[in-house]
């Protein structure tokens, strides 16, 4: 059994989960990418959609009850390496502001494109929150 999550005030998602919390206390959030609640791109900087997506992944974490410590994976897919690369200490910057000094097990993969044209950056995560 599972539960599927979707924080409050979110559009729905369409043909997928934000989030599915398993019985066994396993969250897997599903790629959050740049945008808002709503669906829009604010911004078309690297940083900021990869500071969007990171708190779009804690949205769902938080709604199922959990935090930035319960995350244990994170895949990262980016359309542009020279740009992650260039800008790594901004990176930095942004991803403990959002995610405190809580570094999960994570991998990187360069992707040609992602299904929204707008977007640079896509992350999924994995958390383990208490059981459901």
């Amino acid at each position: 059994m599972h539960q599927v999550i979707q924080p409050d005030g979110w559009l729905p998602a369409k043909g997928y989960a934000n989030g599915v919390h398993v019985h066994n206390g396993t969250l897997y959030v599903g790629g959050q990418i740049g945008w808002n609640a709503q669906q829009q791109f604010e911004t078309h900087d690297f940083i900021g959609q990869m500071r969007q997506a990171l708190r779009n992944i804690l949205d769902v974490v938080e709604k199922a009850g959990g935090q930035a410590s319960d995350i244990v994976r994170l895949t990262w897919y980016v359309t542009d390496k020279r740009e992650y690369v260039a800008r790594q200490s901004e990176v930095g910057k942004v991803y403990r502001e959002i995610m405190g000094k809580h570094f999960p097990a994570m991998a990187m993969v360069v992707v040609s494109a992602l299904v929204e044209d707008e977007a640079l950056i896509e992350i999924e995560a994995t958390a383990v929150l208490s059981k459901a």
